[in-house]
């Protein structure tokens, strides 16, 4: 895997998201949603590494911020991903 982009409603949410994961000791960086990821229109994601995303969601969980999606990116291609909390 690549990289993971967690997908937000906004750019608001987005950094909001990032802030949070800073706090935490996550590095992520904000960027605009590919177009044909999704159907809202200005739809922003931040960018993860794949070992970051179990905990990032933790966080975002723990601080009630919900992502719209996840994709993961894998030699050119994003596919949706599964995100287990449990």
């Amino acid at each position: 895997m690549d990289h993971y982009l967690i997908l937000a409603r906004s750019v608001t949410y987005a950094q909001r998201m990032q802030k949070v994961l800073d706090r935490a000791g996550i590095t992520s960086r904000v960027y605009r949603a590919p177009r044909d990821l999704t159907s809202l229109g200005c739809a922003y994601a931040l960018r993860i590494a794949p070992r970051d995303l179990r905990e990032a969601l933790l966080t975002l969980h723990r601080e009630k911020l919900s992502p719209v999606q996840i994709f993961a990116y894998h030699r050119g291609v994003y596919q949706e991903a599964e995100h287990d909390l449990s």
